[in-house]
């Protein structure tokens, strides 16, 4: 489980195509200052498992499923990635419950900057608006964010100065595309609520 608090922006350091698969290497000296073999870390929202490390860089293994159904495929030598350790019992929720579970692939539309802020336009499936409201969570590339508005397959958010200069969202152009995850609480209530006292779903 992770925060969607952003430890460190890493860079692709190699990509290994394995024809079904791809080795990940990412150089992350900071978020490898207490990880080992096993231990997972989420690379632009996706909780990939150490499988090698070195002094700076780790290796992941990237699945044929998690390269379709996120923006992983597209990383290369030199890319920019979002970074975070998974939490521990001790750890400071700034952000919200993020599993670490792409729901699907999203699309920055448009990028309208202020004077201290940047309001970003990302389209996104229609049938996962449902799980967003204004003023509640969204993960945007591993990073937990407030939702300002919704539409009925886009919605908005508001980004401060740190969440620019600090994550890939800072460099991120209209079309290029982002991997979401919605609010695993609000699947978990529609399921509730959708489900009758035999299994069934209602009608």
């Amino acid at each position: 489980m992770f925060t969607g608090i952003i430890e460190e922006l890493g860079f692709v350091e190699g990509v290994e195509d394995q024809g079904d698969a791809v080795r990940l290497i990412v150089r992350a000296p900071h978020v490898l200052t207490d990880a080992g073999l096993g231990d997972s870390i989420a690379v632009n929202g996706c909780c990939l498992t150490v499988a090698e490390r070195e002094l700076d860089t780790f290796t992941a293994d990237v699945m044929r499923e998690t390269l379709d159904k996120t923006s992983l495929g597209a990383l290369e030598p030199g890319s920019k990635v979002n970074l975070e350790r998974a939490v521990t019992a001790g750890t400071r929720l700034g952000g919200h419950i993020v599993q670490g579970h792409v729901d699907a692939r999203g699309t920055i539309r448009t990028r309208t900057p202020a004077e201290h802020w940047e309001l970003v336009d990302i389209e996104l499936p229609p049938e996962l608006a449902r799980y967003l409201v204004p003023k509640g969570s969204v993960t945007v590339d591993g990073i937990s964010l407030t939702v300002v508005d919704v539409e009925s397959n886009s919605f908005t958010v508001s980004l401060i100065p740190e969440t620019l200069a600090r994550t890939t969202l800072g460099s991120k152009e209209p079309g290029d595309p982002v991997n979401l995850e919605v609010d695993v609480i609000a699947k978990y209530v529609e399921r509730l609520l959708g489900a009758r006292p035999d299994g069934r779903e209602n009608d």
